[in-house]
């Protein structure tokens, strides 16, 4: 099996998309706790939102420069499968405007 970084990209902040009360945050999960049931087999790691980027270079430290919102890391045959695992998920029936990144990884 292969081993596939998930990046979740959003329009909207990590941190925006969590100020919600607690009872709608604890229903908001559901969808993606029965996913990541599903898929246990196929998620190493289920990954974690992200906040707060920051850009560094040899000379600079700015603001994090990419709408990436979390990430997770999968194990599948191809990139077809992390398709369809992806495409049943929650992910863009909550957010129909958000998109991922998908890179295999290469050990």
């Amino acid at each position: 099996m292969k081993k596939f970084l998930v990046l979740y990209m959003a329009p909207v902040t990590a941190e925006q998309q969590t100020s919600i009360s607690p009872e709608e945050m604890k229903k908001g999960m559901e969808p993606w706790m029965t996913w990541f049931k599903k898929y246990e087999k196929e998620f190493v790691d289920r990954g974690t939102q992200l906040v707060s980027g920051t850009h560094i270079t040899i000379s600079e430290v700015s603001k994090g420069k990419t709408p990436i919102t979390g990430y997770a890391i999968l194990q599948a045959e191809n990139i077809d499968a992390v398709k369809t695992l992806l495409a049943d998920g929650p992910y863009f029936t909550m957010m129909p405007e958000a998109s991922v990144e998908v890179f295999e990884m290469m050990w």
